[in-house]
C-alpha cells in the first residue's frame, strides 16, 4: 500500500508539476496526523518537500508565496503548478511542492547567536508585511477558536473524572487520570482565565499581523551563517504579534526551553517590541488548553498506533512538568494578578 501511494504521489507530482521525481522518502516526524511529507528528488538532484494535506486550507501555501513575494528571509515559497496554482488536488487531498532547503532542524542544533537572531529577524520581518485585503480574507483570527478548546478541555476533564470503564481501560489512560488530577485547579484556572480575557482581548486586541502561529524550534530549520528557515504554516493567523513572541518569551516546548541569552538574542534580531503581558499570557493559556487536551485525547485513543498514544502522553507529561507550558501559562496569568 506504501508503494502505491508513494508511486501515485510522484505521478501526481509529474503531471502536476511538471517535476520527474526519482525517489520519495517519507519523513515521519511531526506532529500533524492529517498530513503526509516526504523528501522527493528530481532527475536534476533537486530536493522537494512533497506534501499531502488531508486538513486545514491553502491558506499557508498563499502566505508563503506572498512572504516570499515581499522579500521575507527565511521563506520557502511553494513551486507553482503548470497552470500557476499552488496546489493540486490528489485522492480527495490537497498536495504541494516547495524547495527542500536544509535537514538541519533547530531542534536537532545547535543553534548560534546567530541562528537566534534571524529567528527574530524573520518574526520581525513577517510581522511588518501588509496585511492585503486575499491575506485578511484567507486568515483566521488567531485564538479565535477559544470556546471549542475551553469545551474540549473540560470534555476531556469529566472523561478522565469518571471514565467508562468499557471504554477507557488500561495502565495508560489511570496514569493520564492521576495527571490530570494532580493539576485540575491548575486546569480549571486557566479555562476560566481564558473566558475572563478573552472579553479583554476583543477591547485591546492590538495590531493583527500576519502570524505563522506556530513557530517553535521543530519548525524553523538552520543553514550556515546562521541563516534559518520558518516552515509549516498550516496554522497561519492574523493577530497581534504576542501570538508568535510567546514562542520566545514564554517558551512552549517542555524538552526544548529557551533561555535567557536566547531569547535576548531573539529580540535584539526583532527590535523593538511594546508586548503585551495580558495578551502573552492569554495566548500562552489558549496554546496550553489545546495541547493539553489534544495530545491527551490521541494518548487515550485505541484505535492508535501504541507508540503514538505512548508518544502523546509523554508529551503531556510535558506539558505539566515545571518547565512546560502549563506551569508557565499559570505563571503567566499569576504575574498578571500581581500586577493589578
Amino acid at each position: 500500500m506504501t508503494e502505491d501511494i508513494t508511486r501515485q504521489v510522484a505521478e501526481r507530482v509529474h503531471a502536476g508539476f511538471g517535476l520527474r521525481l526519482t525517489t520519495l522518502e517519507r519523513v515521519t516526524h511531526g506532529a500533524d496526523q492529517r498530513a503526509r511529507l516526504w523528501l522527493a528528488r528530481s532527475v536534476d538532484g533537486s530536493r522537494y518537500a512533497v506534501k499531502l494535506s488531508g486538513g486545514g486550507t491553502p491558506a499557508g501555501l498563499v502566505v508563503t508565496a506572498y512572504l516570499a513575494g515581499q522579500g521575507v528571509p527565511g521563506i520557502a515559497a511553494p513551486v507553482p503548478s503548470r497552470d500557476g496554482r499552488l496546489s493540486v488536488e490528489h485522492d480527495g487531498h490537497r498536495l504541494s511542492v516547495v524547495p527542500w532547503v536544509s535537514d538541519q532542524r533547530a531542534l536537532d542544533g545547535p543553534m548560534t547567536d546567530a541562528h537566534w537572531r534571524a529567528y527574530g529577524e524573520v518574526l520581525a520581518a513577517v510581522h511588518a508585511v501588509p496585511v492585503t485585503d486575499e491575506v485578511r480574507r484567507l486568515l483566521p483570527a488567531g485564538g479565535a477558536t477559544y470556546p471549542s478548546i475551553v469545551a474540549g478541555t473540560r470534555a476531556v476533564a469529566e472523561r478522565l473524572r469518571d471514565p467508562d470503564p468499557d471504554d477507557f481501560a488500561g495502565p495508560l489512560a489511570a496514569e493520564l487520570a492521576g495527571v490530570w488530577s494532580a493539576v485540575a485547579d491548575r486546569v480549571v484556572t486557566l479555562t476560566l482565565e481564558v473566558e475572563r480575557l478573552a472579553v479583554g482581548q476583543r477591547a485591546r486586541s492590538g495590531p493583527g499581523v500576519v502570524c505563522h502561529g506556530d513557530p517553535h524550534l521543530g519548525n524553523l530549520l538552520l543553514g550556515p551563517h546562521g541563516q534559518v528557515w520558518l516552515i509549516d504554516w498550516d496554522d497561519a493567523v492574523l493577530a497581534p504579534p504576542e501570538c508568535d513572541l510567546m514562542f520566545v518569551l514564554g517558551g512552549v516546548l517542555a524538552f526544548a526551553p529557551i533561555s535567557a541569552r536566547q531569547q535576548k538574542a531573539v529580540l535584539a534580531g526583532y527590535g523593538p517590541a511594546d508586548i503585551d503581558p495580558a495578551r502573552l499570557a492569554w495566548f500562552l493559556a489558549v496554546r496550553a488548553l489545546d495541547d493539553l487536551s489534544d495530545w491527551t485525547r490521541q494518548a487515550l485513543d485505541p484505535n492508535a498506533e501504541t507508540a503514538d498514544r505512548h508518544r502523546a502522553a509523554g508529551i503531556v507529561r510535558g506539558l505539566v512538568s515545571p518547565v512546560g507550558l502549563v506551569t508557565l501559562a499559570d505563571a503567566a496569568l499569576r504575574d498578571l494578578d500581581r500586577r493589578r
